[in-house]
């Protein structure tokens, strides 16, 4: 295990390289694991990026600010930053965690990124788990949209018909797929005025429902660039029927400040 390759990663390196095992021991490794430390990273996390938020969107109101940090620590994102650092092939993981698949896990990744942050913090301080922190967050905040990150692809839909003061969509069941253990949803979602008919499905109604909406989007969005060209070519314009999009699992709603997804 090559710990300079990590540490190289991270752009830290060590003074008490004790610290940096501890971050990387998974419970099922040894008594001396990495859950203290990851209580530790994951508020140090939460205040760090919640200052980036505060000082790099100043036109932005608290509830949108915690919609982004809320989005940034969950899961799923520490999850993306770790599997960057390639951390699988530095974790100690126990035997059964091996044979799982643990090194793949999104949630022992994410606790451990968590850990590595909390042990820069014992290492040598705020200032640079905060760094740490920075490196990770500030490249990815220059490519997302504030507005949209976090958003479901329902509330997405919703606030566009809005702004464009056009009534709210209808969903509806138009078949269900598969046995009783695993339905797949087969949903309707309809925008009348527009002329939009798009179809999703989902391991659930509500995951159907999240696919149909992201494709209602996209054509409602395509229907009014296209309108006045259309309008000039015939006086109705076409119902805009797409493919099925597939969402094959629900996501839980994400607690303010909370990793998890």
């Amino acid at each position: 295990m090559n710990l300079q390759l990590l540490q190289t990663r991270l752009g830290y390196t060590f003074r008490d390289t004790g610290l940096l095992q501890q971050a990387l021991t998974h419970r099922s490794h040894s008594a001396l694991h990495n859950e203290r430390l990851e209580f530790l990273g994951d508020s140090i996390l939460n205040c760090v990026v919640a200052s980036i938020l505060y000082e790099r969107f100043t036109h932005l109101d608290e509830g949108d600010l915690s919609r982004l940090r809320a989005n940034l620590v969950k899961q799923q994102s520490l999850f993306e930053i770790a599997q960057k650092l390639e951390l699988s092939q530095f974790l100690r993981l126990g035997e059964g965690e091996l044979k799982s698949g643990g090194f793949r896990r999104p949630s022992i990744l994410a606790d451990t990124l968590e850990a590595l942050l909390g042990a820069i913090f014992l290492d040598t301080g705020f200032d640079a788990a905060r760094d740490a922190i920075r490196a990770f967050y500030i490249p990815l905040l220059d490519t997302v949209d504030p507005a949209t990150l976090g958003k479901d692809a329902k509330t997405l839909l919703q606030e566009f018909l809005q702004s464009k003061k056009i009534p709210l969509p209808t969903y509806n069941v138009v078949a269900t797929h598969g046995a009783a253990h695993s339905q797949e949803f087969e949903v309707e979602c309809l925008v009348p005025k527009l002329n939009v008919q798009v179809f999703g499905r989902g391991g659930s109604r509500r995951a159907g429902e999240q696919a149909a909406a992201r494709l209602a989007l996209e054509a409602a969005q395509g229907a009014l660039t296209k309108a006045p060209a259309a309008r000039k070519a015939k006086p109705r314009a076409a119902q805009l029927k797409l493919g099925i999009a597939t969402i094959q699992s629900d996501a839980p709603a994400e607690p303010t400040g909370s990793k998890r997804a």
